[in-house]
C-alpha cells in the first residue's frame, strides 16, 4: 500500500492513459462538429461546458436532425443521469477521513474514465487526495479541450480520405473504458467485470460505441449486484 500523500503530479501522471485516449476522440469530435456546420468556436464550447464524449457526439445528431430544444435538452440530462451517483460513490470508497473541502471544483471532471481511475489507484491502495483528483481530472478535461481545438482548426474534412481512422477513433472511448476496467481487476470482481465487457464490445460492435458503454455499465452493475443478494440470502 502506497501511504504517501498523492500530489497533483502524481493525478498528472495517472491522467497520462486517458490523455492518450482522449485527445483523437476529441480531435474527431471537432472535424465532426464542423463538419455539422457549427463554427470552431461553437465546437470547443460544447467540448468546455458539455465535457462529455458520448453526450457531445449524440448533440450534433440532435443539431442535425432539427429536434426540439427541450427534446435535446431532456436526452442529454438523462444520458448524463449516472454522473451524478459518481462523487458520492467515489467518497464512499475513499473512507470516511477522506477530505472534500474542494469537492465541488474537482467532481465536474468526473467522467467515466477519470471515475475508473480514480476507483483503479484506490484499488491498488493510493491514498486518496483532492491534490491527485486535481491532477487527474486537469489532465483529461486539457486532454479533452485542446483535442477539440486541433480538430475543429482542422475542419470537417480533414477524415473524409481516411475512413479507417475515423472508423477506429469511434471504437477508442469503449475502449479505454474496458482498459480502466482491466485496472482494477480483481478475482472478486471478475464476473462483474467479464459480463461488462462482453456486453460492451457486443453491443459496440451491433450498435454503437456509446451504447456499448452505457450497456457496459449497466450489465457490470447488475452482475455485480447478483453475487452479493445470494450471499445475503444465505
Amino acid at each position: 500500500m502506497d501511504n504517501r500523500p498523492s500530489t497533483l503530479a502524481d493525478g498528472l501522471l495517472a491522467a497520462l492513459p486517458i490523455v492518450l485516449g482522449y485527445f483523437p476522440i476529441a480531435f474527431a469530435f471537432g472535424v465532426a462538429a464542423t463538419g455539422a456546420h457549427l463554427s470552431p468556436v461553437e465546437a470547443v464550447g460544447l467540448s468546455v461546458i458539455i465535457y462529455a464524449g458520448a453526450a457531445q457526439f449524440l448533440t450534433l445528431a440532435l443539431i442535425t436532425s432539427g429536434a426540439p430544444l427541450l427534446v435535446s435538452a431532456f436526452t442529454l440530462i438523462a444520458m448524463n443521469l449516472r454522473h451524478v451517483l459518481y462523487g458520492p460513490s467515489l467518497m464512499k470508497r475513499a473512507g470516511p477521513d477522506a477530505r472534500r473541502r474542494w469537492s465541488w471544483f474537482w467532481a465536474f471532471g468526473l467522467t467515466d474514465e477519470v471515475f475508473g481511475a480514480a476507483l483503479g489507484q484506490l484499488a491498488r491502495g493510493r491514498r486518496f487526495s483532492e491534490p491527485f483528483m486535481f491532477g487527474l481530472a486537469i489532465g483529461a478535461y486539457a486532454s479533452w479541450v485542446s483535442g477539440t481545438v486541433v480538430g475543429a482548426w482542422a475542419g470537417g474534412g480533414a477524415l473524409k480520405n481516411w475512413p479507417a481512422v475515423e472508423a477506429g477513433l469511434g471504437f477508442m472511448l469503449p475502449a479505454l473504458f474496458l482498459a480502466l476496467l482491466l485496472s482494477i481487476l480483481s478475482r472478486a470482481q471478475l464476473p462483474a467485470i467479464a459480463v461488462a465487457v462482453l456486453a460492451t464490445v457486443g453491443v459496440t460492435l451491433a450498435w454503437s460505441g456509446t451504447a456499448g458503454i452505457l450497456a457496459g455499465m449497466i450489465a457490470g452493475a447488475v452482475a455485480g449486484l447478483v453475487p452479493r443478494k445470494v450471499v445475503d440470502a444465505q
